[in-house]
């Protein structure tokens, strides 16, 4: 296990109860550190067999390129860039509840989040007023108190990573609904739930991943430019449709490009294989297609 130097010290823990749980000696082994080198060292063992990698995906590229020396297998769950379409007809509440996760879940620090709103004409002003009052109504603060919905990012180099991408919103001719500014703290590095309207599939802020809690939301006009504008991404891992028209919600998800698609639900299914499309991803996990992913097929031929 090679966590990134930012991370909490649990992965310890998790080693530590991976061996009281008689886990033989040398098979868990943690390796950490800043350096470059030490991740790329890792890979390139020739006593590791495969990798599993989840993070963004320049670095996942960059183990590709390792791995391809050796031709070893990889399975790796990289960045997205989630569209929400939301259609006239949908249950705009589940919706906001939905797309609201962004705001709240890790930060936004997590690559399934839906973060690329696409509304049809007719719900559009109706959502973008009652996202802004969702993220208007979550307190953010430290982690601890029990009233915190929205918790620290990562990093300060992160928090202002996520910050320069909402004055690039504003450059780019997006409008800051809510959200923006530095919530006021004397301990960890915070990010008010940002919600960036009047947005076109074209901005940067709309294309790239910010990996934090800022929501851009872009209009279309009926299901054919719906669907060219979810497809119209680097990424694939997870989209989301929201209508009332159940026919029209699974026609549409079955057109997008995506390694899974939740109809009228950011939930996930943990039987179902999770992986991602493009840029997002290569293989899948969870469930039966893990053990397909963390194992090797032999096949034995005798005569008969």
């Amino acid at each position: 296990v090679k966590p990134a130097p930012q991370d909490p010290l649990s992965v310890y823990r998790m080693a530590e109860a991976l061996e009281a749980a008689g886990a033989p000696a040398g098979v868990v082994n943690v390796v950490s550190g800043r350096a470059v080198e030490v991740g790329e060292a890792a890979v390139a063992s020739p006593d590791v067999d495969m990798v599993s990698f989840t993070g963004s995906t320049a670095v996942g590229q960059r183990i590709g390129e390792v791995c391809g020396r050796s031709m070893k297998r990889q399975l790796m769950e990289l960045g997205g860039k989630g569209a929400a379409i939301v259609f006239d007809d949908a249950d705009v509440g589940s919706a906001v509840a939905g797309i609201g996760t962004t705001f709240s879940f890790y930060s936004g620090q997590i690559c399934t989040a839906p973060t690329r709103v696409l509304a049809q004409r007719g719900v559009y002003d109706r959502l973008v007023e009652q996202l802004a009052a969702c993220a208007g109504r979550l307190t953010v603060g430290d982690p601890r108190d029990p009233n915190t919905v929205v918790g620290p990012v990562i990093s300060a180099a992160h928090r202002d990573r996520v910050e320069s991408y909402v004055e690039l919103g504003r450059k780019e001719g997006a409008t800051v609904v809510t959200g923006g500014e530095r919530p006021p703290s004397d301990q960890g590095f915070y990010v008010a739930p940002t919600l960036l309207a009047d947005c076109t599939n074209d901005m940067r802020v709309a294309r790239e991943e910010i990996f934090g809690p800022v929501v851009t939301v872009i209009p279309f006009e009926d299901e054919e430019e719906a669907i060219a504008l979810a497809n119209d991404t680097d990424y694939g891992l997870i989209d989301y449709v929201w209508s009332g028209d159940v026919a029209r919600a699974f026609r549409v998800a079955r057109q997008l490009r995506a390694g899974g698609v939740g109809v009228n639900t950011v939930g996930r299914n943990m039987e179902a294989p999770f992986g991602g499309f493009k840029k997002s991803g290569v293989g899948r996990d969870v469930g039966v297609y893990a053990l397909h992913a963390y194992g090797e097929v032999q096949a034995i031929v005798w005569p008969g």
